[in-house]
């Protein structure tokens, strides 16, 4: 058995619990609504996704609103807030570190929203194998950006919070990934605001 990083044990512990109570409610899910709205309008055929720290599931609830049909996968680290997404039974959770996720089945859309500014820079290159290897289609990244990393404080906390271009490194790695979109949502925008999050869109051409 692996050591977890310093990282996983943060998320995993009181910090992780903290953060559920931080990131609840309706008001957020109608965010993510008109942000996924706009990411999902670039698709065909999506009825699969997975979501690699899927915390309370506020990105899931959007996106089944928005595709009522679609089969639901999530990855948490944290066991509080796999006991709320285990309310909607229709989501097949994972309560494991995306470190450890073993992948059996491929999915047409294959999320990841402020999980991988809080990775350890070190294990990035398995994490950028796995989001490709369980792609059908779609990678969509959601994360602070910065054309060069850098480590930012966060919350009072060291070694916790990573910007860097995640997408343009992805690219760079595999040939047939191609950039089909991306945005940026500001903390001030008046209606659907997030947290200055940049997304990429992703799409494998020419399946390998």
């Amino acid at each position: 058995m692996r050591d977890k990083t310093e990282q996983e044990l943060f998320w995993e512990g009181d910090f992780g619990q903290e953060y559920i109570t931080r990131n609840q409610g309706d008001v957020l899910v109608s965010r993510n609504i008109a942000l996924f709205a706009n990411i999902l309008a670039r698709t065909r055929y999506v009825n699969s996704v997975i979501e690699f720290g899927a915390n309370v599931g506020l990105n899931l609830k959007a996106i089944r609103q928005l595709i009522p049909q679609i089969k639901i996968s999530a990855v948490e680290i944290n066991k509080k807030a796999v006991e709320k997404l285990e309310v909607d039974n229709y989501y097949k959770v994972y309560q494991q570190s995306i470190l450890d996720f073993e992948p059996v089945e491929k999915y047409d859309f294959v999320l990841i929203k402020g999980l991988l500014i809080h990775i350890n820079p070190e294990m990035l290159t398995k994490i950028y194998e796995l989001l490709y290897k369980v792609s059908d289609r779609y990678i969509c990244i959601a994360e602070y950006y910065n054309p060069t990393p850098v480590e930012v404080n966060y919350r009072g906390h060291q070694g916790k919070l990573f910007k860097r271009d995640f997408a343009g490194e992805m690219l760079d790695k595999f040939n047939n990934l191609q950039l089909l979109d991306y945005g940026f949502v500001y903390h001030r925008d008046h209606q659907f605001l997030q947290d200055d999050i940049n997304w990429f869109l992703l799409e494998k051409v020419n399946n390998q």
